[in-house]
Order: C-alpha cells, then sequence, then structure tokens
C-alpha cells in the first residue's frame, strides 16, 4: 500500500462529512509489539479509512517494542495530530486495551490489531451499524490476506486460516450475507460507557481476552453483531514452525479462564483437544491391548481422508495444485498444535482448586 501524504490523508477526510454532519468522535485502541513489519501499513489504512481525522483519535498501545517499532509510531504522532503513543509495560494484550480505553476521548471505542489492515469505510460502517442496531459490540468480517511472504507453504497456511475444515464454524471468518448475532467477531466496536457497565478486559488472560469479554458482554444481556460490508485483513504467519507455535499458545489460552471458574470458548474450540485426546488415548492403548490399533487407523484414516478430501477440493476449485499436498500439512499442523496446546490448558486449570469448586458448582471470584 502506498504511503498518504499528509494533505492527501486530510483531503480524503474533511469532504466526506459535511454533508452528514459532525460525525461522532471515535477513539481507537491498537496494541501492539514488535510490529515493524506491518505497523505502517495499518496505519496508513485507519488514517485513509475515510472518516474525518479530527473525529478521530488513534491510540497504539505499544509493548516496549524493540525491532524498531516506536519509532514508526512516533513518526506517525508528529505528522497527525489523531496518532498517540502510549507505552504498556505490561507487554500483553487486555493491559494493553484497559490503558487504552482509560484515556480514550470518544465516545464510541474501537480495537484495532497491528497485524491487520482496515478496508476503506471500514470505521464509519462499524459507526453506523452499532448506532442503527442496537448491539452492544459490532465487528466485522476477518479475512486472511495473502501471504507476504512468497512460497507455497504461506499460501497454504493462508488458505487452512480462511476454510471451513480447517477453522470449523467461525462465522467472522467464513463471511455471512447479512448482520448477524454472534458469539464472538474481531476487534470490536463499542460505547464507552459499556466499559462502565461491565467492566474492563480480563488482565489474567495474555489471549483469549476478546472471548471472555464477549462472554461477559452476553451474560449482561449483551448482543454481539457480526456486519458484512466491514472487512479486515488478517497477515497470517508465514512459516510453518511460528504457525504451529502461534497455535499451541491459543489452545492454552481458549481454557486459561478455566483457572478462575470462567468459560470463554464455544464448543468448537474444543474439538481439535478432543481429536488429539482420542489420538493420544488409542496410541497409549496399543501398550496393553493388541487390538487398539484399530482404533488408531480408524482415527487416523477418517482425519487423513477428510483433510485429503478438503485439500483436493481447494486445489481443484482454485486451480492451484499444488497445494494438494500441502494443505493436509497445514490442516493437521494447526489441529494438533491447537489440540495440544488445548489438552495442556485444561490439565493446568485442573490442577487449581478454583477449577474444582467451579465444576461442583460453587461460585468463583475471578481476580482483578
Amino acid at each position: 500500500m502506498k504511503q498518504l501524504s499528509v494533505d492527501r490523508a486530510e483531503a480524503a477526510h474533511t469532504g466526506g462529512s459535511e454533508t452528514r454532519g459532525v460525525p461522532e468522535l471515535v477513539t481507537i485502541v491498537m496494541p501492539c509489539r514488535n510490529e515493524r513489519r506491518h505497523i505502517r501499513e495499518c496505519l496508513e489504512s485507519v488514517l485513509g479509512n475515510g472518516y474525518p481525522l479530527d473525529r478521530l483519535e488513534i491510540l497504539v498501545v505499544d509493548g516496549e517494542s524493540e525491532d524498531g517499532t516506536r519509532a514508526i509510531i512516533t513518526e506517525y504522532a508528529q505528522r497527525y495530530a489523531c496518532v498517540r503513543l502510549l507505552s504498556n509495560s505490561r507487554r500483553i494484550i487486555p493491559a494493553a486495551l484497559n490503558l487504552g480505553i482509560r484515556a480514550a476521548r470518544g465516545d464510541v471505542v474501537m480495537r484495532m490489531d497491528a497485524h491487520a489492515t482496515y478496508a476503506p469505510g471500514y470505521i464509519e460502517r462499524c459507526v453506523a451499524a452499532l448506532n442503527q442496531s442496537g448491539a452492544d459490540n459490532v465487528g466485522g468480517v476477518w479475512v486472511v490476506a495473502p501471504p507476504r511472504s512468497e512460497g507455497m507453504m504461506a499460501e497454504a497456511i493462508a488458505v487452512t486460516l480462511s476454510h471451513r475444515f480447517g477453522i470449523g464454524a467461525a462465522r467472522y471468518r467464513l463471511g455471512v450475507d447479512r448482520p448477524t448475532d454472534v458469539d464472538t467477531a474481531p476487534f470490536g466496536c463499542y460505547r464507552r460507557e459499556l466499559f462502565d457497565r461491565i467492566g474492563l478486559y480480563d488482565e489474567n488472560l495474555s489471549r483469549g481476552e476478546d472471548m471472555e469479554f464477549n462472554l461477559r458482554l452476553r451474560a449482561a444481556g449483551g448482543r454481539v453483531l457480526l456486519v458484512p460490508n466491514v472487512v479486515c485483513y488478517y497477515h497470517p504467519r508465514s512459516t510453518l514452525s511460528d504457525f504451529a507455535r502461534h497455535n499451541f499458545s491459543n489452545g492454552i489460552w481458549v481454557c486459561y479462564p478455566l483457572r478462575y471458574g470462567r468459560v470463554a470458548f464455544s464448543l468448537r474450540h474444543l474439538i481439535p483437544g478432543l481429536f488429539v485426546g482420542i489420538l493420544t488415548g488409542s496410541l497409549l492403548a496399543n501398550l496393553y491391548w493388541s487390538r487398539a490399533w484399530v482404533l488408531t487407523a480408524v482415527v487416523v484414516g477418517t482425519y487423513a481422508g477428510a483433510a485429503a478430501m478438503a485439500s483436493l477440493l481447494v486445489a481443484w476449485r482454485s486451480r492451484r495444485w499444488y497445494l494438494a499436498p500441502l494443505l493436509p500439512v497445514t490442516f493437521a499442523a494447526l489441529h494438533l498444535t491447537y489440540g495440544t496446546g488445548t489438552l495442556v490448558g485444561l490439565l493446568g486449570a485442573a490442577a487449581r482448586g478454583s477449577f474444582w469448586r467451579w465444576v461442583f458448582g460453587r461460585t468463583v471470584r475471578v481476580p482483578g
């Protein structure tokens, strides 16, 4: 994306608001750490989004980046009065979000990710949907962007993260054809007063804070709305090792709230863990029962067949036949690492007394 000049950006933002009256002041809270490769393009997509700059506050909350990210943010803060750099000494996303929310001046607060870019009109459409729908949280469709680095494996990873066999029934990734109530949506657009009503993000969680927040929101009678014409583009990890590490960590953190007696996931989040658990159990059973190999063969064969079929369909429909041997690898990398992480997370939760008090129906207070 070509960098906008100050004059061009200002012209784009001042021309569209005269006939619509004065738009609401919107605060964008953007957690960030070591995003030198992405932060410039991300900020350009926000500044060039079509929302008046004089009604926009962009708070980039940096977690002590060490790769030159802060210098880039400082450059933008010097050029644009609406951009401000905040420091997050805890280096975790929920702490960054809470810092930004506390500092926000806008009546509308939007979370944005520095690892993504935003289609023109993203901000305006989120605000319009928030006002028109009565929902408490409005989010858009999360599109996996083409891989930044050249290579067939990076392309296979991108396909895996946008395919139903890879990520299940996550509607914010698969897309919707009309505004739809969902359990969670990427990033989010809220009224500032919502945080006064149900609280801030849980800083006990290094990841999965959005799922926990949306669960709490819905438990309080709120609505999460997914809007089809609001689109952001996510830039995935491009190497298999980074992809595997990230998904293993995600698997752990999806179960972490159980340590405090809270469920912040849907059934679909547990399916990879169930698969890995059955596979591991069948392998261990082979040590004690010679016929257990039948179960192992059924589990492996069923999964391999489903992965091969999904891969061949993608290759055939897109005419990218080189993906056919790669997609089973990336599908398996996603499911096995995420599932293993889920089991590790469950074991970690089970080691705490608060988990068992929750299991047996006692009320557990979440720290903080």
